[in-house]
């Protein structure tokens, strides 16, 4: 109001350019991510290493009597373990499970499964998915190795208005497996916590999803 336009406009701007990045990165937890190099919020509780938007969705749907099954483990299990009546974790890594496997909540169930580069089978995963109890998961994340194998498996285990969750989706022969299936997709577009370049995670169902109930709230970030 003291100002002339010609003034406070580029003003304004030139504050805009500058404070947005800086609020965004304290705002969603980016910097304390970076710096800690795990995927925090800004009071340093779990996340997974979803893009934002992607997160932002999942955060605002009801998990509690939702079975999820998860390839490659890490904060997102901590972050499901919140929200879902149980987690199983399929991890490759015997030294990143070793890491994993100690002060896991009660509902998460964790196991380590080698993988085989050469041969490129996921055959070990299907008979320990076969023996389960469980025979179905009504969300299954993709987030480990031989990721394009596991979402073509993946499909056999998923709940009739389940949902995959495909991080990284722009990458590891993601579009090409799902090319020809009976699946829709939507696509989130994004940072990442502690990442510097956008990425994609993937949401996709066969059927009318349970993530889609427009019963769902449709909340102000801001206030979260």
């Amino acid at each position: 109001r003291i100002l002339p336009p010609s003034l406070w406009r580029p003003l304004r701007a030139g504050a805009t350019a500058v404070v947005t990045p800086l609020r965004f990165a304290f705002a969603t937890g980016h910097w304390h991510s970076s710096l800690s190099t795990r995927a925090r919020t800004r009071s340093g509780d779990p996340l997974p290493w979803y893009t934002y938007p992607a997160i932002d969705f999942l955060a605002e749907r009801a998990f509690a009597d939702r079975h999820v099954l998860e390839f490659g483990g890490g904060q997102s299990t901590l972050w499901w373990a919140q929200r879902a009546q149980s987690v199983t974790t399929i991890e490759e890594d015997r030294s990143w499970w070793e890491a994993l496997r100690n002060g896991l909540p009660s509902n998460v169930t964790l196991h380590h499964v080698p993988v085989d580069q050469a041969t490129r089978t996921v055959e070990p995963v299907r008979s320990l998915l076969d023996a389960a109890l469980r025979k179905t998961y009504d969300v299954i994340v993709i987030d480990g190795h031989l990721r394009c194998e596991l979402t073509a498996l993946a499909f056999a285990y998923l709940a009739p208005a389940g949902i995959l969750l495909l991080d990284n989706a722009e990458g590891y022969g993601f579009w090409e497996e799902l090319q020809g299936r009976d699946c829709r997709r939507v696509d989130f577009y994004g940072f990442a916590p502690g990442v510097s370049r956008r990425h994609c995670t993937s949401l996709v169902f066969v059927n009318d999803a349970f993530v889609l109930d427009p019963a769902a709230p449709i909340v102000d970030p801001e206030a979260r």
